[in-house]
């Protein structure tokens, strides 16, 4: 499992396909990355569960694409807390 800790502000993240689509902003919480502005001045969130690995660049498993479609434009909230 990949440590939110090894996530840098201003790595490049690359997609499966090795091209960068994105650079970090950096983490929110421990399982969101929040992405630089996009040149709509728009910040972009990715979950952790997309990270492959983490070198001098933060991998995730799908093509920049796909990524670009499913990455989201809002801040996620945290899940309520379950009540036995």
């Amino acid at each position: 499992m990949i440590n939110a800790s090894q996530i840098k502000p201003n790595a490049p993240v690359v997609c499966s396909k090795d091209g960068q689509f994105a650079v970090v902003d950096h983490m929110e919480g421990t399982d969101t990355i929040k992405l630089n502005k996009d040149d709509k001045g728009q910040h972009h969130y990715i979950p952790m569960s997309w990270v492959t690995k983490v070198d001098d660049k933060v991998h995730v498993d799908r093509p920049g694409d796909q990524a670009m479609r499913e990455w989201s434009t809002t801040k996620p909230t945290a899940a309520p807390p379950k009540h036995s």
